[in-house]
């Protein structure tokens, strides 16, 4: 039996989100170190000193130590708070690499007198003002950050059928858009990182996150009612060859594992499907005229896009975007925008979503 997304969604809130507290708050951060962790557990949060996968940490970092949090599991969302005496006059270049070093989802920096000045990895930017209730506006912006659920597990089956162990017409026709998208040269991010930080940080926020010059979007066509073939995570979309390395076909999401469910080739090391696997999902399920879908770092005029910075392969971005195709007027051929991220496109087949965007993108997403 499919769980719908609404079934699901409850099931995944059942247990509220943890959080633990790291760091030492600097004189101005006191207040704030002491105050948010009521707010959030008023707000339904657990606070669990000592555990070692919470679902957020709330990371206290000095200027000239960022201290990073150890994630000891993938699904741990950071935030990390740090207290300056001024903001520097180029925010983001001043700003970016502390977040980068503190491997932080978001950072947010207090400066007395002004308030909290909030950063996420995808330039997302956001100001509170001290004064009433800021304790609590602080909690509000983090909040989509901290109870986010990843779904980056993957769960193997050798079971595809072997006369589509060498792929098919579908795969085929992944291959070819892949290397459209290719020609199109996209950036690989939602914005020219590499402009921000220097060399070295820059080879580390790409580790970390999983941004490379071959990894700009994802692509996936529908082979049934229950069942798409889609893109690889970080492999080259211009060369997408291999069933089972390069192109992947899921077949569910398994709710209990919090895990996308994968049919394989035997023999055969497969790689992750790629992260955004779950939004995929979603819209196949709910809409079976969707017969592909295209994820690009870009952006296009005059379309509806998600009001949160939902972290890239969470379970609260999929939903967001289901919600906002479910409203298109024509959810088979629907373009949403990813705030601070990227487009998700919905087509009767690959072909003509291409032919629909081209021409159209915008490589600058714009950051609010």
């Amino acid at each position: 039996m499919v769980q719908s997304s609404n079934s699901t969604n409850a099931i995944l809130e059942q247990t509220p989100p943890s959080f633990v507290v790291v760091g030492q708050p600097t004189e101005g951060l006191k207040a704030l170190a002491d105050q948010l962790p009521q707010v959030m557990q008023a707000r339904g949060y657990r606070h669990e000193p000592g555990t070692e996968a919470p679902r957020a940490v709330l990371n206290f970092i000095q200027a000239d130590k960022p201290t990073p949090y150890r994630r000891k599991a993938q699904a741990t969302m950071v935030v990390s708070f740090l207290e300056l005496p001024q903001m520097p006059p180029d925010p983001i270049a001043g700003l970016y690499s502390y977040l980068v070093r503190a491997l932080s989802n978001m950072l947010v920096v207090y400066v007395p007198g002004q308030g909290a000045h909030f950063l996420t990895l995808e330039l997302g930017r956001y100001h509170e003002p001290e004064g009433p209730h800021f304790v609590e506006r602080v909690a509000e912006r983090i909040h989509p950050i901290a109870s986010s659920v990843l779904v980056v597990n993957n769960r193997f089956e050798p079971g595809l059928e072997p006369e589509l162990w060498q792929g098919d017409a579908l795969t085929q026709s992944l291959s070819a858009a892949g290397r459209k998208l290719a020609e199109w040269d996209l950036l690989p991010a939602a914005f020219p990182i590499e402009e921000i930080l220097p060399p070295e940080d820059f080879r580390h926020v790409k580790r970390l996150y999983g941004i490379g010059g071959l990894s700009y979007g994802n692509l996936s066509v529908r082979k049934d009612e229950k069942r798409f073939w889609m893109s690889a995570s970080g492999v080259d979309k211009a060369n997408l060859r291999e069933v089972g390395r390069d192109i992947l076909m899921v077949t569910d999401y398994d709710v209990e594992q919090n895990a996308m469910r994968l049919s394989v080739p035997p023999g055969v090391e497969p790689r992750r499907v790629s992260v955004d696997a779950i939004e995929h999902w979603m819209i196949y399920r709910e809409h079976p005229q969707v017969g592909a879908i295209i994820h690009v770092h870009a952006w296009m005029e005059n379309i509806s896009s998600t009001q949160f910075n939902y972290p890239c392969g969470t379970y609260e971005l999929a939903s967001a975007v289901a919600e906002k195709v479910r409203e298109a007027p024509d959810p088979s051929r629907a373009v949403v925008g990813l705030k601070n991220h990227g487009l998700t496109i919905t087509g009767h087949s690959l072909e003509d979503i291409l032919e629909r965007i081209e021409g159209r993108l915008l490589r600058q997403v714009p950051m609010t």
